[in-house]
């Protein structure tokens, strides 16, 4: 799964269009990452942006885009609604899918140290990135605003986490942090505000007051009636999905309109959401009502339809997903077509080579296991193995999905690699340097053959079972997968084996040659395992 961050930074500027579009651009000059909105305010003299991509590229754009706005921006002259710090105010590094909190955190340090050493302005963490009590909040390092900075900062428990403790009137200060993704998420009620209300008032965390909280967790809400819509909504704020999912909101919603005797006619969106978001909605009604649906593009459409998304207005997967939204720069390779991929790896270059050809080959393998497992299911005449392949295709599928993104990811490896050897080596610190980023970049080089090894080897289990009871007429694509699983295997194994040698650590070094050395072992063995099988049902 691809490491995707959300970035949501806000400036003290709504007005002017030379300022916005400038940040805007700097955002859009940094590889791999999406701008996906830009939302100015005139009233509030603000602009909220979001953008997306891995780690770290979006901290490299949002240095490159507050480095603009602190070049363009005079607080002093700066004049708003909404309450605020600093030109750059907030920049909230949020986790979307593939991350940790804990990895957004890091993000946010990152970008507060370099904006504080390499630009010189006062940074504050807040939210997961702050274990003070005292200035966790937004509120609380907010209070007192720009005006009252000048004095704030100079005491001792205001002295910011990066950054001078100094006021500096043209910049102020800026507080970044991380957060999780907050998802704003109506459900329709054919029914009165006040009947809408008071189905918020049983969600939502806090409920009628501390005596009498609400039933979920991290969900803010309120009821309104919508005369557009000439309905009535729970509007729903929700803080972390992990913790309460849309589905489970929506599900809530039903139980207590039913309580009522209202109608529940769907839900809305309000912006994007993540995809597993989505999927969590789609696992849940999977498992409900029994379905057997792998496909991803079958889930979101579940999740649509039982979610009932479409209700307001359509609901297009491509413009309300994020991950969908992104595009495809990250697998070059895998997005080729065969023929260029062919070519490219027959051409006078030394990456794509036989780490991204054996992920490849193993993929296929996987997809042929699969493949035998989908021509024996669904049909009246093997309708007996139904229940059998309903657990033997998903993991045939998921390890398929897995190796995909492993073609680019073992040519990306090799380039860190070399990039490191590339690095100045003229003075002894330089050397140091580089001496620990190449064998940073050998670890990599090993530890992506060597997962391409684990998820293939991961296969065996649901091969050798599809092998005694699929569909014998695909005997022949099971046997070919197996052979590419073997042979995927074999070639990963020669990428980690070539690495080992300049490998320093010798006790990750040890680790590692026996774990491949088992998996290598392992694939023979149950290559002639399958074979022998096949071999016994066509007699």
């Amino acid at each position: 799964m691809r490491k995707i961050i959300e970035c949501v930074p806000n400036i003290s500027e709504g007005r002017d269009e030379n300022i916005i579009s400038a940040c805007a651009e700097a955002v859009r000059s940094v590889d791999g990452v999406s701008l996906l909105d830009i939302d100015p305010g005139k009233s509030t003299n603000r602009t909220v942006f979001t953008f997306v991509g891995e780690p770290d590229s979006v901290v490299e754009a949002a240095y490159r885009f507050a480095k603009t706005a602190y070049e363009m921006i005079d607080m002093t002259k700066h004049k708003g609604e909404h309450p605020r710090l600093g030109a750059v105010d907030v920049v909230p590094f949020v986790p979307v899918s593939g991350v940790t909190m804990e990895e957004c955190v890091e993000c946010s340090k990152k970008f507060g140290k370099r904006v504080g050493e390499e630009l010189g302005i006062p940074v504050y963490l807040y939210e997961e990135a702050s274990h003070n009590p005292l200035r966790k909040s937004l509120k609380q390092i907010r209070a007192g605003e720009y005006e009252g900075l000048k004095d704030k900062i100079t005491k001792k428990e205001w002295k910011p986490d990066f950054g001078p403790q100094k006021f500096l009137p043209k910049h102020g200060a800026t507080v970044t942090g991380a957060r999780f993704f907050l998802i704003a998420y109506n459900v329709n009620i054919l029914g009165t505000k006040e009947q809408a209300h008071r189905i918020a008032l049983n969600i939502r965390e806090q409920g009628r007051g501390p005596k009498e909280p609400g039933r979920l967790k991290a969900i803010k809400a309120i009821g309104w009636y919508v005369q557009e819509y000439n309905m009535a909504q729970v509007s729903v704020n929700i803080d972390n999905y992990k913790i309460t999912p849309p589905h489970v909101v929506f599900e809530e919603c039903i139980k207590d309109a039913k309580a009522i005797k209202v109608a529940v006619a769907g839900s809305e969106l309000v912006g994007l959401i993540p995809l597993e978001a989505m999927l969590m909605a789609a696992e849940y009604y999977i498992k409900k009502e029994n379905l057997f649906i792998i496909d991803e593009k079958q889930k979101i459409r579940l999740a649509v339809e039982r979610l009932g998304l479409n209700a307001v207005s359509p609901f297009i997967p491509e413009k309300r997903i994020i991950e969908y939204m992104l595009d495809r720069k990250s697998e070059p390779l895998a997005s080729m077509s065969v023929r260029n991929f062919t070519e490219l790896v027959g051409s006078r270059t030394s990456a794509p080579g036989g780490g991204s050809v054996s992920a490849l080959i193993s993929s296929l393998g996987a997809a042929l296991g699969a493949m035998m497992g989908w021509m024996s299911y669904g049909s009246r005449k093997f309708e007996h193995l139904d229940s059998k392949m309903r657990k033997l295709i998903p993991p045939l599928d998921e390890a398929m999905r897995k190796l995909i993104p492993m073609i680019d990811a073992d040519t990306e490896a090799f380039n860190d690699y070399m990039s490191a050897m590339k690095m100045p080596k003229e003075t002894e610190k330089e050397r140091k340097i580089r001496h620990e980023k190449m064998q940073e970049g050998l670890k990599k080089a090993i530890e992506v053959p060597l997962n391409v090894m684990r998820t293939a080897n991961s296969c065996w289990g649901s091969i050798i079972e599809m092998a005694k009871f699929g569909n014998i007429n695909s005997s022949s694509d099971l046997l070919v997968g197996a052979k590419c699983l073997e042979s995927g295997i074999y070639g990963a194994y020669r990428n980690v084996e070539i690495n080992l040698p300049q490998i320093e650590d010798k006790k990750y070094k040890a680790s590692i040659t026996k774990e491949a050395n088992e998996i290598l072992k392992n694939s023979s063995r149950f290559l002639r395992r399958t074979e022998r099988i096949i071999n016994n049902r066509r007699k």
